[in-house]
């Protein structure tokens, strides 16, 4: 390829960059707007309910008046017009969610009013699918997972030092997480365990969340005449850091620590670019004892958390119940 033909597809691929921004400004107009009127529509039936006494027959009313008379309104059935009612009804006290909403789709709305029960969770789930800009069924898979509940029972197994760095990465890296999708079986190896993540690389991005970037498996480290291998090498965009991914088929040992220490500390000194952070360090291991990770932890002198993970996914209706029990123990304590 010549150098003015190199030059023309930088160009070209410039105007491919304006043609994709205003298609997703575009597009993101349309859903604010339908957002708008579906919440004024809600407002309305709302206050006509309490005024004016109406009903399930008077919706219904409704519905069939706007089918007849506006050919395009497909989405105003008399049931999705109670559920912009119960839209409005659930956020308009929320200033601050109820301009969130606006940032995702009417589906996943929905689906977050119809499988969550607390403000709580609510807010949890709006929150996380505008800012990982889930579609329908990965917002969906989530709910399933339990991913709410999952991060309120998080121990927040980090080190301090991560904390000092990062204030907020427990919002980018959690301490439990999923991993039902990869298929694995009972007495798999870390090699299997690698190549299932490799084989299933899109949903476990989605678990760990979409900032996460990968860039290589067995990634290579040379100090001096020696060879070492990071499992999996990873780039945070939002962090702005590599992220080092350490797999253990077994149970956490405190000498995970410093081969994790090193790794980081030759990331830092050889492949870091200047205006990065400083690389962080996940130790992802079946199970833990949280006495012994806290200790290692606490002696780290490098950004970690230590994650466990489950290959099944674990009843949503269990992780309800162990949330309550803590949230009662914490009241108790009181």
């Amino acid at each position: 390829m010549t150098e003015l033909e190199l030059h023309d597809k930088k160009a070209f691929q410039e105007v491919l960059a304006m043609i994709k921004q205003a298609r997703t400004k575009v597009a993101k107009a349309v859903n604010n707007g339908l957002i708008d009127l579906y919440w004024n529509i809600g407002e309305y039936i709302s206050n006509k309910s309490k005024k004016d006494d109406w009903g399930s027959g008077t919706v219904k009313n409704l519905s069939e008046f706007l089918r007849k008379t506006e050919p395009n309104s497909k989405g105003f059935s008399s049931q999705n017009l109670w559920r912009m009612k119960q839209f409005y009804e659930t956020y308009h006290k929320n200033e601050k969610l109820s301009l969130l909403v606006r940032e995702i789709g009417w589906t996943n709305n929905m689906l977050i009013i119809s499988q969550t029960k607390t403000e709580e969770e609510k807010e949890f789930y709006v929150k996380l699918t505008a800012r990982e800009k889930y579609s329908k069924d990965e917002l969906s898979r989530q709910l399933e997972s339990g991913i709410y509940e999952r991060s309120m029972l998080s121990k927040e197994n980090i080190s301090p030092v991560a904390r000092e760095m990062y204030p907020d990465i427990n919002e980018h890296i959690r301490d439990y997480y999923s991993l039902e999708f990869l298929g694995l079986r009972n007495n798999y190896s870390e090699y299997g365990f690698k190549k299932a993540i490799l084989t299933n690389l899109k949903d476990f991005i989605l678990e760990f969340g979409k900032d996460f970037l990968f860039i290589d498996e067995e990634y290579r480290l040379q100090v001096g005449n020696r060879d070492y291998a990071i499992d999996l090498l990873f780039y945070h965009r939002e962090l702005n850091c590599l992220v080092a991914l350490e797999l253990k088929v077994g149970e956490f040992k405190p000498e995970f620590m410093g081969k994790m220490d090193f790794y980081l500390g030759v990331l830092d000194k050889n492949v870091k670019k200047a205006h990065e952070n400083p690389s962080v360090g996940i130790i992802l291991c079946k199970t833990k004892e949280d006495n012994i990770v806290e200790i290692s932890l606490n002696r780290s002198t490098s950004p970690t958390i230590i994650s466990q993970y489950e290959t099944k996914l674990i009843d949503k209706e269990l992780l309800r119940n162990k949330l309550n029990e803590l949230f009662s123990s914490s009241l108790d304590e009181r």
